[in-house]
């Protein structure tokens, strides 16, 4: 996340840096970390009044991070085959380009929202802001966000979910959560996906996958699955049930929940 490639301004907050606003007028004095943290700090803003609104509606929010191909969109189609029938669930889709997983989303019945960022590398709070004004929330029990394949940026930015789910495939290197700590930090849940290929690979440890996680301090749990075969779903939809049924005890007594980890934040 930087000032130079541009990762930080979307479609949705590149109004916060035109002409006459105050992060324009920071950039005016030459300050780039102080419109950044402005940034971010507008960010937040936006994430906090839409995990009030998901609150409001008792919509449990799920923000599923990783790389590109790891299996997010082949996860939520297994997931809501399996769920479709117990929870009421819409998806918005984050990618550069195309419609194609939202299109996938939609053949299976459910609501499906694309967000194309064009050169974003991530979703931020005022993308899903305005996706969200797309979904009638009271028809609505869980919210997938699938965001934009990328391990390093879309964990620094808050788009107000309760739970981040950060997936690893077994395709990709058992070393990814000690080579990308922040978004391996983030993660509430790791799912290990594509299992049908570690026998095949034969170099990919969840074991030692594991053991990297635990090295950043995060006590996530990380479970193994399969989209494809179905095996170890049974753990991930007993997850999501009893998230679904903390966010109705925590709905009761007014308290809200951000993900366990919070991103870092820029200083100067």
């Amino acid at each position: 996340m930087c000032d130079t490639c541009g990762c930080m301004v979307t479609d949705g907050n590149r109004h916060l840096i035109e002409a006459g606003n105050k992060a324009d007028d920071k950039a005016a004095n030459g300050s780039a970390i102080e419109v950044l943290s402005h940034l971010l700090d507008e960010n937040d803003h936006i994430a906090a009044h839409n995990r009030e609104h998901f609150d409001g509606h008792q919509v449990l929010v799920i923000n599923l991070m990783s790389s590109p191909g790891s299996g997010k969109t082949s996860l939520l189609e297994v997931t809501i085959q399996q769920l479709k029938e117990q929870y009421r669930i819409a998806v918005i889709e984050g990618d550069l380009e195309t419609e194609n997983d939202a299109a996938r989303i939609r053949e299976h019945g459910v609501p499906a929202v694309q967000i194309t960022t064009g050169t974003a590398c991530h979703l931020d709070a005022h993308l899903v802001h305005r996706a969200v004004h797309q979904l009638n929330l009271d028809d609505i029990d869980i919210l997938f966000i699938e965001n934009v394949g990328n391990l390093v940026c879309p964990a620094s930015f808050d788009l107000g979910q309760h739970y981040n789910v950060t997936l690893l495939s077994s395709t990709e290197g058992d070393d990814k959560p000690a080579k990308y700590p922040v978004i391996f930090r983030a993660a509430d849940v790791v799912l290990i996906t594509k299992s049908d290929l570690l026998e095949v690979l034969g170099d990919f440890s969840p074991q030692q996958a594991q053991s990297h996680l635990r090295n950043l301090a995060n006590p996530a749990p990380m479970l193994t699955l399969s989209s494809r075969s179905g095996a170890g779903l049974e753990t991930w939809l007993d997850w999501l049930h009893q998230a679904r049924e903390q966010q109705q005890s925590r709905v009761k007594t007014g308290v809200s929940r951000k993900p366990a980890i919070q991103a870092e934040r820029i200083t100067a």
